[in-house]
């Protein structure tokens, strides 16, 4: 059996694949090239991905591919149609980032919510050194026992993060994208109410119809002016330009953003001239990307390909 990883630094370098030649010929790419990866698969019995479009232009002169393993949750790049006309089984990962993305949603909300950016300035400046007391808190920032948190989104992550939260001390709502999720422990809302009422909201949610462009002008209107926005969904569910200029007006405090409409960063997104990192941080999509979750996300591709073999449906996706 021979299978054939075409994007393996997408997984990251410290990321071992040893335990995949227990199950046969381990073939590395380090990066996709869109006029090899066909041919770089012609004769694979399995094939790995992340990003790379899984259709028939990469399939088409693959015969022997029974298997196509995503190192990713997301399936948006996948022709179903195609794989399953074929019978070509896809398989995803789940749950492997869960924890690592909930540890990015509060680092991201403290160095903003404490403006961390400006005190770590301060004393490296060497102002702290001048400075003629003990303590400096010209920028104020709040406690965020007691507040309301507003999370679009409530998945597996969701609810981490919920009760994460919940934890800090914070009153927690929800609101549900499909409009199909009810939830006995935490409070649902409208997305409105849910906007008004938050002093930091998170994006949880997957990307589709229902969530594309979700967040704009007018839905940013709606906020308190010193709330947080945190994003560790996807990108496309912020309207970026609107983002940019409720940021630059004061309509919101801040935002914080794992995820963009363009990965890499495009040169012409709205949100560059904004340097101000106590309004914004932005991450490059790295929320996921802990070395655990990075070598467990490997670790579920090797028990997709191991369960297929045995004739069990783990994680196969159909559509």
């Amino acid at each position: 059996m021979k299978i054939v990883f075409l994007e393996v630094n997408t997984l990251g370098k410290d990321v071992t694949l040893e335990r995949f030649k227990e199950l046969g010929d381990v073939v590395t790419y380090p990066l996709s090239d869109p006029a090899e990866n066909a041919n770089r698969i012609k004769d694979a019995d399995i094939v790995v991905v992340n990003k790379i479009p899984v259709n028939d232009s990469l399939l088409k002169d693959a015969p022997n591919v029974k298997l196509v393993c995503l190192t990713a949750t997301g399936t948006n790049n996948v022709d179903f149609d195609y794989t399953n006309s074929k019978g070509i089984a896809v398989a995803n990962v789940r749950g492997y980032s869960t924890e690592s993305v909930v540890q990015h949603t509060f680092a991201m909300l403290f160095y903003l919510y404490e403006k961390l950016s400006y005190y770590d300035n301060f004393v490296k400046s060497e102002e702290y050194v001048r400075n003629d007391v003990f303590s400096h808190f010209t920028v104020p920032f709040r406690e965020l026992c007691g507040k309301t948190w507003g999370i679009i989104g409530l998945g597996t992550i969701g609810m981490r993060v919920a009760e994460t939260a919940k934890a800090f001390g914070c009153k927690v709502i929800y609101y549900s994208t499909s409009g199909k999720h009810d939830c006995e422990t935490y409070e649902r809302k409208s997305l409105e109410d849910l906007l008004k009422e938050s002093d930091i909201v998170s994006i949880h949610a997957p990307l589709n119809a229902d969530t594309f462009q979700l967040m704009n002008k007018e839905r940013f209107a709606l906020m308190k002016k010193e709330a947080i926005l945190l994003n560790l969904g996807r990108g496309p569910i912020i309207k970026e330009d609107d983002l940019a200029e409720a940021l630059q007006s004061g309509m919101i405090a801040g935002a914080g953003l794992d995820v963009l409409c363009a990965e890499p960063m495009a040169k012409d997104n709205p949100l560059i001239p904004i340097k101000d990192s106590t309004k914004l941080l932005i991450t490059p999509h790295i929320a996921w990307a802990t070395v655990e979750a990075r070598q467990r996300c490997a670790d579920e591709v090797y028990e997709n390909i191991k369960a297929y073999f045995r004739g069990e449906k783990r994680n196969i996706v159909t559509a």
